[in-house]
């Protein structure tokens, strides 16, 4: 396999070959990225296509001071949120001062990783949340950003991150439900 350096050096040459490589390597990682961003594969794949072109043409400004799979997967988050900015239109975000309230006194839990439930179905379930549940969710969650960085990001107040994400969390909660019940029965009937 070609290292990342000979790689990098030879798509800022314009190789396409080196390219083609490029994304056979990284492609199902970022593509489970863009995934996560997005309402449905085909989505994804646009985002993908778009970050890829993104990549290919900044190639030559990555300085080799930080990983290079981190450096694409910023510019694949980065495309998602732009193409989530191009949609935004479409979306209407609620701001609820007694949500705000709820969610000062909440305390802070993530997905409790012994829950009965494989990573398809929590995927499956993130993917089809509200677009601005699901890209607050993703920011706050998986990417680490803060709900300033988030509300800079996407346009929005930090209560209306705030309010996304206490959401976010509601709606998965309510949708792995389900599966905990079955889980929970199938370990009785056992």
């Amino acid at each position: 396999m070609v290292s990342d350096q000979k790689i990098i050096e030879a798509c800022g040459k314009g190789s396409r070959k080196a390219f083609r490589e490029l994304y056979r390597k990284y492609a199902p990682v970022l593509l489970g990225i863009c995934t996560r961003y997005s309402n449905d594969i085909n989505e994804a794949e646009d985002i993908l296509q778009e970050g890829f072109i993104k990549i290919y043409n900044k190639i030559g400004s990555f300085r080799s001071e930080g990983s290079f799979e981190g450096w694409m997967k910023r510019i694949m988050i980065n495309t998602a949120i732009n193409h989530y900015h191009k949609n935004l239109k479409h979306q209407r975000y609620v701001e609820i001062s007694e949500i705000h309230e709820q969610l000062s006194n909440e305390k802070d839990r993530e997905i409790d990783p012994e829950l009965p439930v494989n990573k398809e179905i929590i995927l499956a379930i993130v993917q089809n949340m509200p677009e601005g549940y699901r890209f607050v969710f993703n920011m706050f969650v998986f990417e680490g950003y803060s709900h300033a960085e988030i509300a800079d990001k996407l346009g929005v107040s930090v209560n209306t991150s705030k309010t996304q994400l206490f959401k976010a969390r509601q709606y998965l909660r309510k949708k792995i439900q389900p599966y905990i019940k079955e889980s929970v029965q199938n370990n009785i009937n056992g």
